[in-house]
C-alpha cells in the first residue's frame, strides 16, 4: 500500500509539479483546488495515481468536507502533507484594505493551520510523517507592496520550526521550501523589462522551474531526509543566501 500525500493548491504551477513528482515517486496523491474544474484537471493529470478534490483552506467547513472525501478515496491517512495553497493581494500598506490583509492571512496562514491540524493525529499514530510548507524568498528579503503576503510567509517559517520541535520524537519532519523567482503563470505576465531586471539579480542567470522546487520537496518527504527537520530550504538560484 502506497503512502497518501496531500498537496494543496495543486491545479497549476508549483503545486501541480509537486503533485506529479510525488505520484511518479509512488505516492497516492490527493491534490486540491478551489473549483470543480481545477479538481477535475488534477484528477486527469494524476490518473490512477491520485485524485482531485475541492478545498477552500480559508473555510473550516470546506476543510472538514475535504477530509471526509480524502477518507473515501485513499487507503490510509495522509502521511505526507505539502501546504502549497496561497494567494496574493498586493498593495502598498498605505492603500491596503483590511479585506486585502485578512484574506491573505486567512488563506496563507490560518489555512495552513487548519490543514495541518487535520493530519497530525494520524501521523502521530503512525509514528511517521512528512510536512513541507511552501514559503517564499521574500520572507527573508521583504518586498514592497506585499506586506500581507510577506508576513504570512515569514510566519510559516516560525510555525515550521516550532511544530518540528513538537513532533520530531514521533519520526515526523516539518520543513519549509522557499522558492525564489520561479517560472509560473504569474511570472509569465511580467514585462520583459521586469524579467530582465530580476534576472540580473540571480547568480544562476535564469528563473527556476516548478520542477526545481518539486525535486526538493520530493527529497524532503523521502526516507533519505529523515534527519532533516525545522529547516528552510531555499530554491532561488543564489538570489538570496541564507
Amino acid at each position: 500500500m502506497s503512502r497518501t500525500a496531500l498537496v494543496t493548491g495543486a491545479s497549476r504551477g508549483i503545486g501541480a509539479a509537486i503533485a506529479q513528482r510525488l505520484a511518479d515517486d509512488g505516492f497516492f496523491v490527493i491534490g486540491s483546488a478551489t473549483t470543480d474544474t481545477g479538481a477535475a484537471k488534477i484528477a486527469a493529470q494524476l490518473g490512477d495515481r491520485g485524485a482531485g478534490i475541492v478545498l477552500e483552506v480559508q473555510r473550516t467547513q470546506s476543510v472538514d468536507d475535504a477530509f471526509e472525501r480524502i477518507a473515501q478515496v485513499s487507503d490510509g491517512p495522509v502521511e505526507v502533507l505539502v501546504n502549497n495553497a496561497g494567494i496574493t493581494r498586493d498593495n502598498l500598506m498605505l492603500r491596503m484594505s483590511a479585506a486585502e490583509w485578512e484574506e491573505v492571512v486567512d488563506t496563507n496562514l490560518n489555512g495552513l493551520f487548519r490543514i495541518t491540524k487535520q493530519v497530525l493525529r494520524g501521523m502521530v499514530k503512525a509514528r511517521w510523517g512528512r510536512i513541507v510548507n511552501v514559503g517564499s524568498v521574500v520572507a527573508r528579503m521583504g518586498n514592497p507592496g506585499q506586506s500581507n503576503y510577506v508576513a504570512t510567509k515569514a510566519a510559516i517559517e516560525g510555525f515550521t520550526r516550532s511544530l518540528a520541535f513538537e513532533v520530531a520524537s514521533r519520526n515526523i519532519t516539518v520543513n519549509t521550501v522557499a522558492p525564489g523567482f520561479i517560472h509560473t503563470d504569474m511570472t509569465a505576465q511580467l514585462s520583459e523589462d521586469q524579467t530582465s531586471a530580476m534576472l540580473e539579480r540571480i547568480p544562476a542567470g535564469r528563473m527556476g522551474s516548478c520542477e526545481d522546487v518539486a525535486n526538493v520537496v520530493a527529497f524532503l518527504v523521502s526516507e533519505q531526509s529523515a534527519y532533516i527537520t525545522a529547516q528552510t530550504v531555499h530554491v532561488n538560484g543564489g538570489l538570496y543566501a541564507a
